[in-house]
């Protein structure tokens, strides 16, 4: 068995995923990343691509097999697969927030059940999950989205507690508003319901705009790979200005006060 650290990354044939999957390699680690469609990737330099839907649980199981097989062990698990779901609550339907859900919450469910066997044979192993801003502060016409992250949140600081005797470190990242070819395969919920129309166009606007003057996913891959460095990593890390400024507001802010802010950022007060 070798003992250069293996690092298997979901979502890796774009944005947050691709950028962290190249600096690791990059770094010397020995990374597999996943994709649906490993065929339609871009190539990467000392990267084996594997075919993974974390909605499936034979797929799972088979891309963890797969790199079993392939290295005999897996050092670290970066939860990255996902996308996001827009529209008012009420306009998106039972099947698009379990939808929403299936891939962003229990997606991760299965990679973590899938690995925790193998980790726990090894007597160690590291968990990153890739959360959001959006899993402390919620965002308005991302709601399903900004519930996944919640839960997400909730249930990496669990599985924080539950593994650690065991060797097993648990971290999760939590990013602002980003610049990343996410927001292009962005989905919007198929009801349109007249009543939201201004305050949706308005928020989203608000939030392709903040999108694009944010950072790069290389702040995400760049925070990963200290996470994965660290000999002692931290539960939550925070990133980007907007993102640690939007937690201390949180934290700090009087309620009424806090969503005021909220309405104002996305554009939500006044008419046009």
């Amino acid at each position: 068995m070798s003992n250069q650290k293996v690092v298997l990354v979901t979502g890796a044939s774009s944005g947050n995923g691709q950028a962290t999957a190249r600096l690791l390699s990059q770094a010397g680690y020995k990374v597999f990343g996943t994709s649906r469609d490993p065929s339609s990737a871009e190539p990467m330099p000392d990267l084996e691509m594997v075919a993974l839907d974390v909605r499936d649980d034979d797929s799972v199981a088979a891309c963890v097999k797969a790199v079993s097989d392939r290295v005999g062990h897996l050092d670290v698990l970066v939860n990255n697969a996902g996308y996001e779901l827009a529209g008012a609550l009420e306009e998106v339907s039972l099947d698009e927030a379990k939808a929403q859900f299936e891939t962003n919450f229990f997606g991760v469910v299965r990679m973590v059940k899938a690995v925790l066997p193998l980790m726990r044979r090894q007597e160690g192993g590291q968990i990153i999950n890739i959360s959001s801003l959006a899993g402390l502060s919620p965002v308005p016409f991302m709601g399903i989205y900004s519930a996944s992250k919640f839960a997400l949140e909730g249930y990496t600081e669990a599985l924080r507690l539950e593994v650690q005797p065991l060797n097993i470190h648990v971290s999760q990242i939590e990013a602002g508003f980003l610049k990343t070819p996410m927001p292009n395969h962005r989905q919007i919920a198929t009801e349109q319901i007249g009543a939201y129309e201004l305050w949706r166009r308005r928020a989203l606007d608000a939030i392709r705009a903040y999108e694009e003057e944010g950072p790069g996913p290389e702040l995400v891959a760049e925070t990963v790979l200290r996470i994965v460095a660290s000999s002692r990593p931290r539960l939550r890390y925070v990133i980007g200005q907007q993102a640690k400024r939007v937690s201390r507001l949180r934290r700090f802010l009087p309620e009424g006060v806090f969503q005021n802010g909220s309405r104002s950022t996305f554009r939500l007060d006044g008419r046009e």
